[in-house]
C-alpha cells in the first residue's frame, strides 16, 4: 500500500529519480544483459536457474519492475521488492561443469558484477545518448545506487561510489570475463529473439535496432570478447542521440502510462511536484 508523503529510498531531489524515467532506460537494460553475460560464474547462475530463451521477456521486465519500486516506491515497497529477491537468490546454486564446483548465486562478487553492470549501463547509455548529467551528478547517481546494492545483499561500503570507482572495478574485473556458451546464448537471444510469426517484421524493424544500440554502446573489449565488430564510435552515438530525441518527443505522461505506471503512483502519493524532469537536476 502506498504511504502518503513516503518518498521513497531515493527521493524527488535525487539524480536516480530524474534519470529513471527516461524511455533510453530500456537500452541500457539491454547493454546491462549483454554485460553481465561476459562473466561466466555470473551468467551460469541465470542459466542454470532459469529458462533464459523461453522467459527472458518476463526476466527483463521483472528487473524494470524492481527498479521502478525501488525508484519510486514507498520506503517499505523497496525493503519488500529488496527482501524478496534476496530470499530467492538465497535459495539458488550453480555447478560449475568443468571443476564441479557448487555455488551459489548471491555470492557477493557476483552480485557486485550484476550491480555494476547495470549501473554502468544506465548511466553511459542516458550521457551519451544525450541527456544532461555533469560528472558531479554522474558520482551522485553512482553513490545513490549503494542504497540498491544493499538491497539486493551487498555491503554499501563494498561498492563503487564515483565513475573513478566503477572503472578501477572494471579494470579489476577484467581478467575474469570471457564470453562462454553462456554468453553466446545470450547473445543469439538477443540479436534473434523467438517471436510469433506475424511479429517477425516488427521483430526486425523495432527490437533489432534495440539490441544494436544496445550492443554497440557496449565497451571495446566486450566487442572483442564477442568476437563481432560495432560501429565506429561517433556513429553509435549518433544514432543513440538520434533515438533519445524521438523517444523523449513522445509525451511522458504518455509514455508513463505503460504498466506498472511507477511515476504515475509516485506522483500521486507525493502531488504533482515530484514529477520527474531534468530540470531539477540543477538545483
Amino acid at each position: 500500500m502506498d504511504t502518503p508523503g513516503d518518498p521513497g529510498l531515493f527521493g524527488p531531489g535525487s539524480v536516480t529519480w530524474q534519470t529513471h524515467g527516461d524511455p533510453m532506460m530500456w537500452v541500457a537494460g539491454v547493454r546491462a544483459l549483454y554485460l553481465q553475460a561476459l562473466h561466466p560464474r555470473a551468467v551460469r547462475g541465470v542459466m542454470q536457474n532459469s529458462d533464459f530463451r523461453r522467459d527472458a521477456w518476463g526476466r527483463l521486465m521483472r528487473t524494470a519492475n524492481f527498479v521502478g519500486t525501488t525508484t519510486y516506491g514507498t520506503s517499505e515497497a523497496a525493503e519488500r521488492a529488496g527482501a524478496r529477491v534476496r530470499r530467492i537468490h538465497g535459495l539458488l546454486r550453480v555447478t560449475d561443469p568443468d571443476t564441479g564446483e557448487r555455488y551459489g548465486v548471491d555470492e557477493p562478487a557476483l552480485l557486485l558484477w550484476v550491480h555494476c553492470a547495470e549501473i554502468d549501463s544506465y548511466l553511459h547509455v542516458l550521457r551519451r545518448s544525450g541527456y544532461p548529467l555533469t560528472d558531479a551528478q554522474a558520482d551522485r547517481y553512482i553513490a545513490e545506487h549503494r542504497v540498491s546494492a544493499r538491497l539486493v545483499g551487498l555491503d554499501p561500503r563494498t561498492v563503487p561510489a564515483s565513475r573513478a570507482e566503477l572503472a578501477a572495478y572494471f579494470e579489476k574485473v577484467r581478467p575474469e570475463l570471457a564470453a562462454g556458451p553462456e554468453a553466446r546464448t545470450v547473445d543469439d537471444f538477443l540479436r534473434r529473439p523467438p517471436t510469433h510469426p506475424l511479429l517477425v517484421p516488427a521483430r526486425a524493424l523495432l527490437w533489432r535496432r534495440v539490441a544494436r544500440l544496445a550492443y554497440g554502446s557496449l565497451p571495446p573489449y566486450a566487442h572483442e570478447l564477442y568476437g563481432r565488430p560495432a560501429p565506429a564510435p561517433a556513429t553509435v552515438t549518433r544514432r543513440l542521440r538520434a533515438t533519445g530525441a524521438v523517444l523523449r518527443a513522445i509525451p511522458a505522461r504518455l509514455r508513463w502510462q505503460l504498466p506498472p505506471k511507477h511515476i504515475l503512483r509516485a506522483m500521486a502519493r507525493l502531488g504533482p511536484q515530484a514529477r520527474p524532469t531534468r530540470d531539477k537536476l540543477g538545483r
